[in-house]
Protein backbone atom coordinates (compact mmCIF):
# COMPACT_ATOMS: atom_id res chain seq x y z
CA UNK A 1 0.00 0.00 0.00
CA UNK A 2 1.17 3.37 -0.88
CA UNK A 3 1.59 6.13 1.71
CA UNK A 4 -1.58 8.39 2.40
CA UNK A 5 -0.07 11.57 2.13
CA UNK A 6 -1.97 15.19 2.66
CA UNK A 7 -2.09 15.76 -1.05
CA UNK A 8 -3.60 12.75 -1.02
CA UNK A 9 -6.64 13.36 1.75
CA UNK A 10 -6.84 16.46 0.03
CA UNK A 11 -7.72 15.09 -3.67
CA UNK A 12 -9.92 12.80 -2.00
CA UNK A 13 -11.72 15.26 0.05
CA UNK A 14 -12.76 17.29 -3.10
CA UNK A 15 -14.40 13.88 -4.82
CA UNK A 16 -16.59 14.08 -1.74
CA UNK A 17 -16.51 17.06 0.21
CA UNK A 18 -14.75 18.29 3.00
CA UNK A 19 -17.69 16.84 5.91
CA UNK A 20 -17.79 13.37 3.99
CA UNK A 21 -14.18 12.85 3.72
CA UNK A 22 -13.03 11.87 8.07
CA UNK A 23 -9.33 11.83 9.19
CA UNK A 24 -11.06 12.14 13.07
CA UNK A 25 -10.49 8.77 14.51
CA UNK A 26 -12.98 9.12 17.48
CA UNK A 27 -15.40 9.77 14.11
CA UNK A 28 -13.89 6.37 12.38
CA UNK A 29 -13.66 4.11 15.37
CA UNK A 30 -17.20 2.74 15.04
CA UNK A 31 -16.18 1.72 11.60
CA UNK A 32 -13.25 -0.48 13.05
CA UNK A 33 -14.79 -3.52 14.95
CA UNK A 34 -16.87 -5.86 13.97
CA UNK A 35 -20.25 -6.55 15.99
CA UNK A 36 -18.75 -9.49 17.82
CA UNK A 37 -14.91 -7.79 18.65
CA UNK A 38 -12.79 -10.20 16.94
CA UNK A 39 -11.51 -7.95 14.77
CA UNK A 40 -9.88 -4.31 15.61
CA UNK A 41 -8.59 -2.29 12.63
CA UNK A 42 -7.09 1.01 11.44
CA UNK A 43 -7.60 3.56 8.81
CA UNK A 44 -6.69 6.94 8.30
CA UNK A 45 -9.53 7.88 6.09
CA UNK A 46 -13.06 7.52 6.20
CA UNK A 47 -15.27 9.05 3.01
CA UNK A 48 -19.35 8.74 2.49
CA UNK A 49 -19.99 9.15 -1.33
CA UNK A 50 -23.20 9.90 -2.24
CA UNK A 51 -23.35 8.76 -5.75
CA UNK A 52 -22.03 6.12 -7.86
CA UNK A 53 -19.93 8.32 -9.85
CA UNK A 54 -18.40 9.81 -6.79
CA UNK A 55 -17.32 6.22 -5.83
CA UNK A 56 -16.02 5.72 -9.19
CA UNK A 57 -13.84 8.62 -8.59
CA UNK A 58 -12.65 7.47 -5.62
CA UNK A 59 -11.63 3.93 -6.59
CA UNK A 60 -10.08 5.75 -9.77
CA UNK A 61 -7.85 8.01 -7.53
CA UNK A 62 -7.09 5.21 -5.06
CA UNK A 63 -6.12 2.52 -8.40
CA UNK A 64 -3.57 5.07 -9.83
CA UNK A 65 -1.55 6.54 -6.72
CA UNK A 66 -1.95 1.80 -5.39
CA UNK A 67 -4.29 2.97 -2.07
CA UNK A 68 -6.31 0.29 -0.76
CA UNK A 69 -10.03 0.55 0.03
CA UNK A 70 -12.12 -1.11 1.71
CA UNK A 71 -16.27 -0.82 0.66
CA UNK A 72 -18.22 -0.95 4.44
CA UNK A 73 -22.19 -0.84 4.60
CA UNK A 74 -23.90 -1.35 8.00
CA UNK A 75 -20.83 -3.30 9.94
CA UNK A 76 -23.10 -6.13 10.51
CA UNK A 77 -20.73 -8.74 8.86
CA UNK A 78 -19.64 -11.83 11.00
CA UNK A 79 -16.55 -13.15 9.06
CA UNK A 80 -14.22 -9.68 9.57
CA UNK A 81 -14.60 -9.27 5.76
CA UNK A 82 -15.63 -5.26 6.37
CA UNK A 83 -12.68 -4.50 9.24
CA UNK A 84 -10.02 -2.71 7.54
CA UNK A 85 -6.67 -3.06 7.92
CA UNK A 86 -5.01 0.22 7.16
CA UNK A 87 -7.33 0.68 3.82
CA UNK A 88 -9.29 4.18 3.01
CA UNK A 89 -12.64 3.02 4.07
CA UNK A 90 -15.70 3.78 1.69
CA UNK A 91 -19.14 3.93 3.39
CA UNK A 92 -22.36 3.47 1.04
CA UNK A 93 -24.51 4.83 3.82
CA UNK A 94 -25.16 7.83 2.05
CA UNK A 95 -26.20 5.92 -0.81
CA UNK A 96 -29.70 5.32 0.41
CA UNK A 97 -32.19 5.99 -2.40
CA UNK A 98 -34.91 3.87 -3.64
CA UNK A 99 -34.47 4.27 -7.46
CA UNK A 100 -37.58 2.47 -8.41
CA UNK A 101 -40.45 0.26 -7.90
CA UNK A 102 -42.13 -1.51 -11.18
CA UNK A 103 -44.75 -2.96 -10.22
CA UNK A 104 -45.59 -4.87 -13.17
CA UNK A 105 -42.17 -6.44 -13.06
CA UNK A 106 -42.27 -7.24 -9.53
CA UNK A 107 -38.77 -5.54 -9.38
CA UNK A 108 -37.15 -2.81 -7.01
CA UNK A 109 -33.88 -0.68 -8.18
CA UNK A 110 -32.08 0.30 -4.75
CA UNK A 111 -28.90 1.80 -4.03
CA UNK A 112 -26.47 -0.56 -2.08
CA UNK A 113 -26.85 1.70 1.17
CA UNK A 114 -30.18 1.08 1.57
CA UNK A 115 -30.93 -0.27 4.59
CA UNK A 116 -32.44 -3.82 4.56
CA UNK A 117 -35.85 -2.82 6.76
CA UNK A 118 -36.55 0.08 4.35
CA UNK A 119 -36.39 -1.96 1.19
CA UNK A 120 -38.51 -4.45 2.72
CA UNK A 121 -40.95 -1.23 3.85
CA UNK A 122 -40.99 0.40 0.83
CA UNK A 123 -41.97 -3.29 -0.92
CA UNK A 124 -44.59 -3.92 1.37
CA UNK A 125 -46.25 0.21 0.92
CA UNK A 126 -46.90 -0.81 -2.32
CA UNK A 127 -48.53 -4.33 -1.29
CA UNK A 128 -45.24 -6.25 -1.92
CA UNK A 129 -42.41 -8.76 -0.21
CA UNK A 130 -39.28 -8.34 -0.59
CA UNK A 131 -38.10 -11.68 1.52
CA UNK A 132 -34.97 -11.35 2.54
CA UNK A 133 -35.06 -11.16 6.40
CA UNK A 134 -32.23 -10.91 8.92
CA UNK A 135 -31.25 -10.68 12.49
CA UNK A 136 -29.24 -7.70 11.56
CA UNK A 137 -31.99 -6.48 9.27
CA UNK A 138 -32.70 -3.25 11.05
CA UNK A 139 -28.70 -2.12 10.26
CA UNK A 140 -27.38 -4.03 7.48
CA UNK A 141 -27.43 -2.86 3.94
CA UNK A 142 -28.54 -4.14 0.73
CA UNK A 143 -24.64 -3.44 -0.43
CA UNK A 144 -23.68 -5.85 2.22
CA UNK A 145 -26.27 -8.18 1.78
CA UNK A 146 -24.71 -8.70 -1.69
CA UNK A 147 -21.79 -8.59 -1.08
CA UNK A 148 -21.61 -11.79 1.53
CA UNK A 149 -24.88 -13.50 -0.30
CA UNK A 150 -26.63 -13.49 2.76
CA UNK A 151 -29.13 -16.15 3.97
CA UNK A 152 -31.71 -15.68 6.91
CA UNK A 153 -34.68 -17.57 7.80
CA UNK A 154 -36.94 -17.22 4.69
CA UNK A 155 -34.08 -19.18 2.20
CA UNK A 156 -36.09 -22.24 1.99
CA UNK A 157 -38.67 -20.63 -0.27
CA UNK A 158 -37.31 -17.85 -1.66
CA UNK A 159 -33.69 -18.30 -1.75
CA UNK A 160 -30.21 -16.73 -0.37
CA UNK A 161 -29.68 -13.28 -1.76
CA UNK A 162 -28.24 -14.44 -5.17
CA UNK A 163 -31.71 -15.80 -5.98
CA UNK A 164 -33.47 -12.09 -5.11
CA UNK A 165 -31.19 -10.50 -7.19
CA UNK A 166 -31.47 -9.92 -11.05
CA UNK A 167 -28.96 -7.04 -11.89
CA UNK A 168 -26.36 -5.38 -10.71
CA UNK A 169 -24.21 -1.51 -10.86
CA UNK A 170 -20.59 -2.18 -9.89
CA UNK A 171 -17.29 -0.26 -9.72
CA UNK A 172 -14.30 -1.65 -10.43
CA UNK A 173 -11.07 -1.64 -9.02
CA UNK A 174 -9.74 0.29 -12.14
CA UNK A 175 -12.57 3.36 -11.54
CA UNK A 176 -14.81 1.57 -14.72
CA UNK A 177 -18.83 1.49 -14.25
CA UNK A 178 -20.06 -1.90 -15.03
CA UNK A 179 -23.80 -1.13 -15.87
CA UNK A 180 -25.70 -4.07 -14.93
CA UNK A 181 -28.53 -3.19 -13.60
CA UNK A 182 -31.04 -5.56 -15.77
CA UNK A 183 -34.24 -6.91 -14.99
CA UNK A 184 -34.25 -9.81 -17.12
CA UNK A 185 -35.48 -13.31 -16.56
CA UNK A 186 -33.93 -14.81 -19.32
CA UNK A 187 -30.57 -13.21 -20.47
CA UNK A 188 -27.52 -16.22 -21.60
CA UNK A 189 -25.59 -13.44 -23.20
CA UNK A 190 -22.27 -14.70 -22.40
CA UNK A 191 -20.54 -15.22 -18.77
CA UNK A 192 -23.14 -14.40 -15.83
CA UNK A 193 -20.57 -11.44 -14.25
CA UNK A 194 -23.33 -10.46 -11.89
CA UNK A 195 -22.72 -13.82 -9.48
CA UNK A 196 -18.90 -13.20 -9.52
CA UNK A 197 -19.66 -9.76 -7.58
CA UNK A 198 -22.52 -11.47 -5.29
CA UNK A 199 -20.56 -12.97 -2.36
CA UNK A 200 -16.95 -11.88 -3.50
CA UNK A 201 -17.12 -9.61 -0.56
CA UNK A 202 -16.01 -6.49 -1.73
CA UNK A 203 -12.68 -8.13 -3.18
CA UNK A 204 -13.61 -7.59 -6.91
CA UNK A 205 -15.38 -4.33 -7.22
CA UNK A 206 -18.01 -2.02 -4.98
CA UNK A 207 -21.53 -2.71 -5.92
CA UNK A 208 -23.40 0.64 -5.95
CA UNK A 209 -27.52 -0.32 -6.83
CA UNK A 210 -29.36 -3.46 -7.51
CA UNK A 211 -32.15 -5.00 -9.22
CA UNK A 212 -34.33 -6.85 -6.56
CA UNK A 213 -36.85 -9.07 -7.42
CA UNK A 214 -40.49 -8.70 -5.59
CA UNK A 215 -42.89 -10.92 -4.79
CA UNK A 216 -47.02 -10.95 -3.36
CA UNK A 217 -47.61 -10.26 -0.33
CA UNK A 218 -48.85 -13.58 1.49
CA UNK A 219 -52.58 -13.27 2.17
CA UNK A 220 -52.37 -15.64 5.06
CA UNK A 221 -49.61 -16.37 7.61
CA UNK A 222 -49.10 -18.76 10.28
CA UNK A 223 -46.39 -19.30 12.86
CA UNK A 224 -46.06 -22.87 14.84
CA UNK A 225 -43.88 -23.56 17.93
CA UNK A 226 -43.03 -27.18 18.65
CA UNK A 227 -41.74 -29.24 21.15
CA UNK A 228 -39.67 -32.69 20.17
CA UNK A 229 -37.61 -35.17 21.49
CA UNK A 230 -34.77 -35.43 18.89
CA UNK A 231 -33.19 -33.82 15.68
CA UNK A 232 -34.51 -36.83 14.03
CA UNK A 233 -38.23 -36.25 14.52
CA UNK A 234 -37.38 -33.02 13.81
CA UNK A 235 -36.04 -34.08 10.18
CA UNK A 236 -39.63 -36.40 10.12
CA UNK A 237 -41.48 -33.11 11.08
CA UNK A 238 -39.80 -31.12 8.16
CA UNK A 239 -40.57 -33.78 5.54
CA UNK A 240 -44.24 -33.83 6.36
CA UNK A 241 -44.50 -30.33 6.51
CA UNK A 242 -42.84 -30.42 2.65
CA UNK A 243 -45.36 -32.80 1.89
CA UNK A 244 -48.25 -31.06 3.06
CA UNK A 245 -47.30 -27.43 2.65
CA UNK A 246 -45.30 -27.71 -0.35
CA UNK A 247 -43.79 -24.24 -1.59
CA UNK A 248 -46.28 -22.58 0.94
CA UNK A 249 -43.58 -23.48 3.84
CA UNK A 250 -41.51 -20.37 4.41
CA UNK A 251 -39.53 -21.06 7.43
CA UNK A 252 -38.03 -24.01 9.26
CA UNK A 253 -36.11 -23.47 12.13
CA UNK A 254 -34.61 -25.59 14.74
CA UNK A 255 -33.79 -24.44 18.44
CA UNK A 256 -32.23 -26.37 21.20
CA UNK A 257 -33.73 -26.55 25.39
CA UNK A 258 -30.19 -24.27 25.82
CA UNK A 259 -31.14 -21.09 23.53
CA UNK A 260 -34.74 -21.35 24.99
CA UNK A 261 -33.45 -21.20 28.42
CA UNK A 262 -30.79 -18.35 27.16
CA UNK A 263 -33.40 -15.90 25.44
CA UNK A 264 -35.83 -16.35 28.14
CA UNK A 265 -33.19 -15.51 30.35
CA UNK A 266 -31.56 -12.52 28.83
CA UNK A 267 -33.78 -11.07 26.57
CA UNK A 268 -37.00 -8.83 27.28
CA UNK A 269 -40.54 -9.89 26.46
CA UNK A 270 -39.47 -13.43 25.81
CA UNK A 271 -40.95 -16.49 27.00
CA UNK A 272 -41.60 -20.27 26.46
CA UNK A 273 -44.21 -20.72 24.16
CA UNK A 274 -44.69 -24.19 26.15
CA UNK A 275 -45.61 -25.22 29.39
CA UNK A 276 -43.02 -27.64 29.94
CA UNK A 277 -39.27 -28.18 28.37
CA UNK A 278 -38.57 -30.44 25.29
CA UNK A 279 -34.76 -31.17 24.30
CA UNK A 280 -35.28 -29.54 20.91
CA UNK A 281 -38.07 -27.39 18.74
CA UNK A 282 -39.02 -25.97 15.62
CA UNK A 283 -40.38 -22.91 14.54
CA UNK A 284 -42.61 -23.52 11.32
CA UNK A 285 -44.24 -20.98 8.95
CA UNK A 286 -46.85 -21.19 6.62
CA UNK A 287 -47.76 -18.48 3.95
CA UNK A 288 -50.61 -19.30 1.99
CA UNK A 289 -50.81 -16.94 -1.39
CA UNK A 290 -54.64 -17.79 -1.12
CA UNK A 291 -56.28 -16.91 1.87
CA UNK A 292 -55.66 -16.98 5.93
CA UNK A 293 -58.11 -19.85 5.90
CA UNK A 294 -55.89 -21.62 3.49
CA UNK A 295 -52.74 -21.05 5.74
CA UNK A 296 -54.98 -22.16 8.56
CA UNK A 297 -56.30 -24.94 7.14
CA UNK A 298 -52.80 -26.58 6.37
CA UNK A 299 -51.08 -25.63 10.12
CA UNK A 300 -53.83 -27.62 11.47
CA UNK A 301 -53.13 -30.17 9.18
CA UNK A 302 -49.92 -30.51 9.44
CA UNK A 303 -50.53 -29.86 13.46
CA UNK A 304 -52.82 -33.41 13.07
CA UNK A 305 -49.87 -35.12 11.49
CA UNK A 306 -46.94 -34.28 14.00
CA UNK A 307 -49.19 -35.54 16.96
CA UNK A 308 -50.31 -38.43 15.02
CA UNK A 309 -47.08 -39.71 14.05
CA UNK A 310 -45.85 -38.95 16.99
CA UNK A 311 -43.07 -36.45 16.55
CA UNK A 312 -44.83 -33.29 18.24
CA UNK A 313 -44.63 -33.58 22.34
CA UNK A 314 -46.49 -29.92 22.05
CA UNK A 315 -47.12 -27.53 20.03
CA UNK A 316 -48.34 -23.64 20.58
CA UNK A 317 -49.98 -22.34 17.07
CA UNK A 318 -50.02 -18.21 17.22
CA UNK A 319 -53.04 -16.68 17.58
CA UNK A 320 -52.02 -13.27 16.94
CA UNK A 321 -49.68 -11.28 14.71
CA UNK A 322 -48.26 -10.10 18.32
CA UNK A 323 -48.02 -13.44 19.62
CA UNK A 324 -46.29 -14.78 15.81
CA UNK A 325 -43.86 -12.04 15.94
CA UNK A 326 -42.53 -13.47 19.46
CA UNK A 327 -42.10 -16.86 18.27
CA UNK A 328 -39.85 -15.19 16.10
CA UNK A 329 -38.72 -12.78 18.17
CA UNK A 330 -37.15 -16.20 20.14
CA UNK A 331 -35.07 -17.43 17.21
CA UNK A 332 -33.77 -14.28 16.10
CA UNK A 333 -32.72 -13.09 19.77
CA UNK A 334 -31.16 -16.67 20.29
CA UNK A 335 -27.33 -15.50 19.06
CA UNK A 336 -27.47 -12.37 21.11
CA UNK A 337 -28.81 -14.71 23.97
CA UNK A 338 -25.63 -15.96 24.82
CA UNK A 339 -23.47 -13.07 25.30
CA UNK A 340 -23.87 -12.54 28.57
CA UNK A 341 -23.24 -16.21 28.99
CA UNK A 342 -19.34 -15.73 28.16
CA UNK A 343 -17.49 -16.31 25.44
CA UNK A 344 -19.28 -18.31 22.39
CA UNK A 345 -17.29 -20.16 19.79
CA UNK A 346 -19.04 -20.21 16.26
CA UNK A 347 -20.14 -22.16 13.29
CA UNK A 348 -22.15 -21.12 10.52
CA UNK A 349 -21.66 -24.48 8.51
CA UNK A 350 -24.65 -26.52 6.50
CA UNK A 351 -24.60 -30.27 5.33
CA UNK A 352 -27.18 -31.80 3.33
CA UNK A 353 -30.22 -31.95 5.27
CA UNK A 354 -31.16 -35.93 5.78
CA UNK A 355 -27.27 -35.50 7.56
CA UNK A 356 -28.49 -32.81 9.71
CA UNK A 357 -29.29 -35.05 12.91
CA UNK A 358 -26.13 -37.43 12.63
CA UNK A 359 -23.65 -33.87 12.18
CA UNK A 360 -25.24 -32.48 15.78
CA UNK A 361 -24.82 -36.26 17.47
CA UNK A 362 -20.97 -36.40 16.16
CA UNK A 363 -20.54 -32.46 16.63
CA UNK A 364 -21.73 -33.05 19.89
CA UNK A 365 -19.48 -36.12 21.20
CA UNK A 366 -15.97 -34.07 19.56
CA UNK A 367 -16.99 -30.82 21.42
CA UNK A 368 -17.87 -32.37 24.85
CA UNK A 369 -14.71 -34.89 24.53
CA UNK A 370 -12.23 -32.36 23.69
CA UNK A 371 -13.95 -29.94 26.34
CA UNK A 372 -16.08 -31.11 28.99
CA UNK A 373 -18.95 -28.69 30.21
CA UNK A 374 -18.91 -27.08 27.04
CA UNK A 375 -22.71 -25.58 26.39
CA UNK A 376 -23.84 -26.16 22.80
CA UNK A 377 -26.12 -23.85 21.35
CA UNK A 378 -27.09 -24.98 17.78
CA UNK A 379 -29.62 -23.46 16.36
CA UNK A 380 -30.43 -22.36 12.56
CA UNK A 381 -32.12 -22.71 9.21
CA UNK A 382 -32.74 -26.80 9.26
CA UNK A 383 -34.98 -26.27 5.85
CA UNK A 384 -31.87 -25.46 4.23
CA UNK A 385 -29.18 -27.55 6.26
CA UNK A 386 -27.88 -24.07 7.06
CA UNK A 387 -26.83 -24.56 11.46
CA UNK A 388 -25.15 -22.62 13.47
CA UNK A 389 -23.39 -24.42 15.54
CA UNK A 390 -22.16 -22.25 18.63
CA UNK A 391 -20.66 -23.45 21.44
CA UNK A 392 -20.49 -21.51 25.06
CA UNK A 393 -18.10 -21.62 27.41
CA UNK A 394 -18.50 -23.82 30.58
CA UNK A 395 -20.09 -22.43 33.49
CA UNK A 396 -17.33 -20.33 35.52
CA UNK A 397 -14.79 -20.55 32.93
CA UNK A 398 -12.34 -17.98 31.47
CA UNK A 399 -13.58 -16.18 28.70
CA UNK A 400 -10.41 -15.74 27.14
CA UNK A 401 -9.17 -18.66 27.90
CA UNK A 402 -11.87 -20.68 26.14
CA UNK A 403 -12.08 -18.34 23.23
CA UNK A 404 -7.93 -19.16 23.13
CA UNK A 405 -9.94 -22.76 21.49
CA UNK A 406 -11.85 -21.47 18.94
CA UNK A 407 -9.22 -22.87 15.63
CA UNK A 408 -8.94 -26.47 17.32
CA UNK A 409 -12.70 -26.18 18.05
CA UNK A 410 -13.21 -25.33 14.28
CA UNK A 411 -11.39 -27.38 13.41
CA UNK A 412 -12.96 -30.30 14.62
CA UNK A 413 -16.45 -29.38 13.36
CA UNK A 414 -15.39 -28.32 10.46
CA UNK A 415 -13.77 -31.66 10.16
CA UNK A 416 -16.70 -33.59 10.46
CA UNK A 417 -19.21 -31.19 8.49
CA UNK A 418 -16.56 -31.98 5.30
CA UNK A 419 -16.82 -35.59 6.13
CA UNK A 420 -20.73 -34.60 5.51
CA UNK A 421 -20.03 -33.08 1.85
CA UNK A 422 -20.84 -29.86 3.73
CA UNK A 423 -19.54 -26.19 3.89
CA UNK A 424 -17.82 -24.17 6.61
CA UNK A 425 -19.93 -21.00 5.37
CA UNK A 426 -23.27 -21.15 5.05
CA UNK A 427 -24.53 -17.61 4.99
CA UNK A 428 -21.79 -15.80 6.80
CA UNK A 429 -18.90 -15.36 4.11
CA UNK A 430 -15.39 -16.30 4.41
CA UNK A 431 -13.52 -12.53 5.14
CA UNK A 432 -10.40 -12.96 7.51
CA UNK A 433 -11.91 -15.31 10.04
CA UNK A 434 -12.29 -18.42 7.76
CA UNK A 435 -9.53 -16.74 4.79
CA UNK A 436 -6.83 -19.93 5.65
CA UNK A 437 -8.69 -22.48 6.32
CA UNK A 438 -10.39 -21.77 2.71
CA UNK A 439 -7.47 -22.52 1.82
CA UNK A 440 -6.37 -25.47 3.28
CA UNK A 441 -9.74 -27.45 2.62
CA UNK A 442 -10.74 -26.37 -1.29
CA UNK A 443 -9.12 -27.95 -4.05
CA UNK A 444 -6.09 -26.07 -5.21
CA UNK A 445 -7.41 -25.17 -8.53
CA UNK A 446 -9.97 -23.74 -6.95
CA UNK A 447 -8.06 -21.84 -5.12
CA UNK A 448 -5.95 -20.64 -8.20
CA UNK A 449 -8.97 -19.77 -10.46
CA UNK A 450 -10.37 -17.88 -7.52
CA UNK A 451 -6.62 -15.83 -7.06
CA UNK A 452 -6.74 -15.49 -11.12
CA UNK A 453 -10.44 -14.08 -11.38
CA UNK A 454 -9.41 -11.43 -8.64
CA UNK A 455 -5.89 -10.60 -10.48
CA UNK A 456 -8.08 -9.84 -13.67
CA UNK A 457 -10.65 -7.82 -11.63
CA UNK A 458 -8.04 -6.10 -9.28
CA UNK A 459 -4.26 -5.83 -10.83
CA UNK A 460 -3.26 -3.66 -8.03
CA UNK A 461 -4.61 -5.68 -5.45
CA UNK A 462 -6.64 -2.38 -4.05
CA UNK A 463 -9.73 -4.05 -3.12
CA UNK A 464 -10.12 -5.17 0.13
CA UNK A 465 -6.92 -6.94 0.32
CA UNK A 466 -6.57 -10.19 2.34
CA UNK A 467 -10.17 -10.50 2.22
CA UNK A 468 -11.64 -14.36 1.22
CA UNK A 469 -8.12 -14.87 -0.53
CA UNK A 470 -4.70 -14.08 0.77
CA UNK A 471 -2.65 -11.41 -0.89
Amino acid sequence: MSELNDQLISDFKAIVGDANAVTDQSEIAPHLVELRGLYQGQSPLLLKPNSTEQVSQIVKLANDNQINVIPQGGNTGLVGGQVPDGEVIISLSRMNKIREIDLLGNVMVVDAGVVLANAQKAAEEHGLLFPLSLGSEGTCQIGGNLSSNAGGTAVLAYGNTRELCMGLEVVLPTGEIWHGLRRLKKDNTGYDLRDLFIGAEGTLGIITGAVLKLYPQPKGREVMFVGLDSTEDALSLFNIAREICGPSLTGFELMPRLGVEFTTKHIDNCRDPLEAPYPWYTLIEISSGQSEEAARQMIEQLFERAFEEGFAKDAALAESETQRDAFWHMRESMSEAQRPEGGSIKHDISVPIAKVPEFMEEASKAVLNYMPGARICAFGHMGDGNIHYNISQPVGADKEEFLSHWRPMNELVHGIVLQMTGSISAEHGIGQLKRDELAEIRDPIEIQLMQRIKASFDPNQIMNPNKVLKR
